[in-house]
């Protein structure tokens, strides 16, 4: 048609360009306008009508992927695929880098026959996923440690850490593109269950359950180190989040038995601009924390609550359901202002970018909460998004 070389010469350049930039940035800049989320799905272990775990036979976990932009209230499910994932280890094994453009995911253990049954085993197993191809799929598949858990991303995209639960140590990845490869290993003489980038990219926290203690790292570049520098934080520390103004970190204690148990625990308040970081408080949330999630507006955290969702049916703490503990952040105090309940064994949790919604997957329901974030309020939007398999971990585009 002659309204195509009716354009006028600037239009026509402007489409030139148009053409040039797409060429050159490829499917990452349709990456860039994405938000994205993406949900871990384990089949592995399950519990019964009583409460006791079983273990099944592989090779049914799922990774569901979904885009959040323009209708975080409805994420809109991209692709569903066929990955190991594991809920044994706290809900963050699995992150996105900071152009949306690929995902890497941990799997911690992997189920392996025993007898006329199956048992669980370290695996050291962590997969690329390229998120801007239509479809999603998988891209590379990277050996870590044993029992990779935690996964962390710089805000600069160029580096992540996993936290290897059964070798004791932090693996250190590279990330240039869409090429991630191991370049170190740091050893932390305990197991280290997740890790937290600081928003400057200059240090991390590592937890360490088994010794109640979170360890400081030091990050120049992509070289990071430990300097044997801990903080005694409570019982069980089994997750961490950085604020997004870097001033502070929470931590979940999970509790004496590393579970639930019937008693309160505690999330610690660690003060990042003290030198050395230091933990300045304790805020009593409630039975077993585990998931962790702070709102990019830095006002909000979530402390998901397991309550004994998943302990025998006849324990004096067994609830049916999980809930959710509600902090407000102001300055350095955070304190508990509401408990919302949500469905069984709530495992991953993570706010829009944008910081209207928050998600939580219940894993022994097999979906999805998503609740509308009001000040300092949860409100249930009554909606309970279906999920591919049963939610073990979850993680939101970090912008």
């Amino acid at each position: 048609m002659r309204v195509t070389l009716a354009l006028a010469r600037p239009a026509r350049r402007l489409c030139r360009i148009a053409v040039i930039v797409a060429a050159v940035l490829g499917p990452t800049a349709i990456a860039a306008e994405a938000q994205l989320m993406i949900v871990g799905n384990d089949e592995k272990i399950t519990w019964d009508e009583n409460g006791k775990a079983v273990n099944r036979p592989p090779g049914k976990d799922t990774i569901d992927i979904f885009d959040l932009k323009g209708t975080p209230a409805s994420p809109k499910l991209l692709a569903t695929l066929d990955l190991e994932n594991s809920i044994v280890g706290p809900p963050v094994n699995l992150a996105i880098t900071p152009d949306d453009a690929i995902a890497i995911i941990a799997n911690s253990l992997d189920s392996v026959k025993d007898g006329e049954g199956w048992k669980t085993v370290p695996d050291n197993k962590l997969y690329v996923v390229d998120l801007t191809t239509n479809p999603p799929q998988r891209i590379a598949t990277i050996e870590v440690g044993k029992q990779p858990s935690g996964v962390a991303i710089s805000r600069k995209g160029d580096l992540a850490l996993v936290a290897n639960r059964a070798d004791n140590s932090i693996s250190v990845l590279a990330i240039e593109g869409k090429e991630v490869k191991v370049i170190d290993t740091v050893p932390m003489g305990d197991s280290v269950a997740a890790v937290a980038i600081t928003p400057d990219g200059k240090h991390a926290l590592a937890v360490k359950p088994t010794v109640n203690r979170v360890a400081l790292l030091d990050i120049d570049g992509q070289k990071v180190t430990y300097g044997k520098y801990d903080m005694i934080v409570g019982n069980f520390p089994y997750n961490v989040a950085i604020a997004p103004g870097g001033k502070i970190a929470l931590v979940n204690n999970n509790g004496a038995n590393g579970s639930a148990d019937g008693n309160v625990d505690t999330d610690a308040v660690i003060d990042l601009e003290a030198s050395p970081p230091r933990v300045i408080d304790f805020v009593v949330v409630g039975d077993g924390p585990e998931g962790l999630a702070i709102s990019p507006k830095g006002n909000l955290a979530a402390s998901l609550l397991l309550r004994g969702s998943n302990a025998d049916h006849k324990a004096f703490f067994y609830h049916k359901n999980s809930a959710i503990a509600v902090l407000r952040i102001s300055g350095k105090k955070v304190t508990k202002v509401s408990e919302v309940e949500v469905g069984g064994l709530a495992e991953g949790i993570g706010f829009s970018p944008d910081g209207k919604y928050l998600y939580v997957g219940n894993f022994l329901d097999g979906d999805m909460s998503i609740l509308k974030v009001d000040g300092t309020k949860l409100v249930e939007t009554g909606k309970r998004m279906k999920l591919s398999g049963h939610p073990a971990s979850l993680r939101v585009s970090p912008r």
